[in-house]
């Protein structure tokens, strides 16, 4: 006769069938209820042996489940419990849509461990003759692969069927374009005339995702070092409208330098911004944005979106998404032979891969470069000539001026602003022109706690030196940069700017 066991106690008796039997508690099913478990055998040592085993996995938390769930309770179970302690609600939105949609529906039915790549080659196949494109398909397969990942570590299956099925082949138009050099200039001359135009500059010249660039606050950019700081960015959830989040990654969290035509751009957007903070007043809700509805408030995705569409169209170029215009600014970069590592800490991936992923159509240029230099530094005079070029290089490897493959020179007189100065005025310290004697009937004033004048006039000890600046009438000179003070007037180049008198003493900090 068996005798009652306490609660979570094992229980072994002999049946009235001849039989000995087991009982073992080992926790809860998974709908909360006691899981207890029976084995049974003619002797009493095999069941002994198996109560023994069942204690020893309930202890050590690898008990097996006595019956697997179906696809779609997974995916409910994911969705509700797991998935939301590790990725955003916009991010979770978007794993709902796909499995309450299309992936429960298609494959729910089916057991876990029955489920096989042939059922996912038919939910596929009917995705895409639905009319959804490849792209989408792609996103609902690695959406199924998480869910499968966390049951295969769980030990609810023993292989992720995911992992075994190729997702549709993705099409040219679901694939990074970027715009060329021509297109990118066009849409900035465009973007000239347009409200917000440096907010098109900021897309080309850095590469910045949208949920970024509308989420700049003017904090963030020193426009005295000519640096900005990426720290968060913008999206609309649902129920919650526009949130600010922190960067997708810990890498999305960056300080960029600024090319010193983007600085002149973003002074003359503040100024131009301060002008309709005075128009609307009271009405002006301050956020600090650098991009801003008129009323300051934070502009959506789909209104920057159109206002980018509408430039394209105004710009006569072909139509690209917003987005592409984050691929130009690395396609640009890479082509001009700027390492890949640099290109990945500008665009903030998390990995090299992704970079190499995105732009693996720049790649084969830059290798066959690569292999140019390599047989000019090792096979100096062994034909004279590479695959790609018959220009002859200097002591440094490089082809000169005017003879690179692909490139062309600027306008006589112009020159590229030094990319390893952070600080505009430093740079302006650097590049002072210099009058000749005479031209300038009083000296010019210098800046405070530098030892070097700004301009140098009469009577300064460097009177002898190259001039590089032409007089343009009483009260102006010619200057080949944007000077530091410069206000919403300025344009990238050389222009007329007033002549400081002697009694005027500039303090770099208080320019800004």
């Amino acid at each position: 006769m068996a005798t009652r066991a306490s609660n979570g106690e094992s229980t072994i008796y002999k049946g009235a069938d001849g039989r000995w039997h087991g009982y073992v508690s080992v926790g809860f099913t998974l709908d909360g209820k006691l899981d207890h478990r029976h084995v049974s055998s003619k002797s009493r040592g095999v069941v002994v042996a198996k109560v023994r085993e069942l204690e020893r996995q309930r202890d050590t938390g690898t008990v097996s489940e006595t019956s697997t769930p179906t696809v779609a309770w997974w995916l409910e179970h994911w969705l509700t419990t797991i998935a939301p302690r590790r990725v955003r609600q916009r991010t979770l939105d978007s794993y709902e849509s796909a499995a309450r949609k299309h992936l429960i529906p298609g494959i729910g039915r089916h057991r876990m461990d029955r489920l096989r790549p042939e059922h996912l080659d038919q939910l596929y196949t009917a995705l895409l003759d639905d009319g959804y494109s490849p792209a989408t398909v792609l996103r609902h397969h690695r959406i199924l692969s998480r869910a499968l990942t966390v049951a295969v570590q769980r030990g609810h299956v023993p292989r992720n069927v995911a992992a075994l099925v190729d997702p549709p082949a993705q099409r040219a138009s679901d694939i990074a374009t970027a715009l060329d050099l021509g297109e990118a200039r066009a849409v900035l001359h465009a973007a000239a005339g347009v409200r917000n135009s440096a907010r098109w500059t900021v897309a080309l010249a850095l590469g910045l995702r949208q949920s970024e660039a509308l989420a700049l606050q003017w904090k963030d950019v020193d426009l005295l070092a000519g640096t900005l700081t990426v720290r968060r960015s913008i999206h609309r959830v649902r129920g919650a409208g526009l949130v600010y989040e922190e960067p997708k990654s810990k890498r999305s969290h960056r300080t960029l330098a600024l090319p010193l035509p983007l600085v002149a751009a973003l002074h003359e957007h503040k100024t131009r911004q301060l002008g309709e903070r005075m128009l609307a007043g009271s009405g002006w809700q301050d956020e600090d944005l650098v991009f801003a509805q008129p009323n300051g408030r934070p502009i959506d995705k789909k209104s920057d979106y159109d206002d980018w569409t509408r430039l394209l169209q105004a710009a006569g170029v072909r139509h690209v998404r917003l987005h592409d215009g984050r691929h130009t600014a690395a396609t640009l970069l890479l082509s001009e032979n700027v390492h890949p590592r640099v290109v990945m800490e500008l665009l903030g991936h998390s990995q090299m891969r992704t970079t190499m992923d995105i732009y693996s159509h720049v790649m084969p240029a830059l290798a066959r470069e690569a292999a140019d230099r390599m047989g000019t530094l090792l096979l100096p005079g062994k034909g004279g000539q590479t695959a790609t070029t018959t220009a002859t290089r200097d002591d440094s490897g490089r082809p000169p001026e005017g003879e690179r493959p692909g490139h062309e020179g600027g306008a006589e007189g112009t020159r590229t602003p030094d990319p390893h100065t952070a600080s505009v005025v430093r740079y302006q310290l650097r590049h002072s022109p210099v009058p000749r004697p005479g031209l300038v009937s009083e000296p010019w004033t210098t800046l405070q706690g530098s030892d070097r004048p700004l301009v140098q006039g009469v009577g300064s000890p460097d009177q002898t030196s190259t001039p590089r600046a032409a007089n343009h009438g009483t009260g102006s000179i010619r200057l080949p940069f944007i000077p530091p003070w410069c206000t919403s007037k300025c344009r990238w180049g050389p222009v007329d700017w007033p002549r400081l008198p002697s009694s005027a003493i500039v303090s770099p900090a208080s320019t800004y």
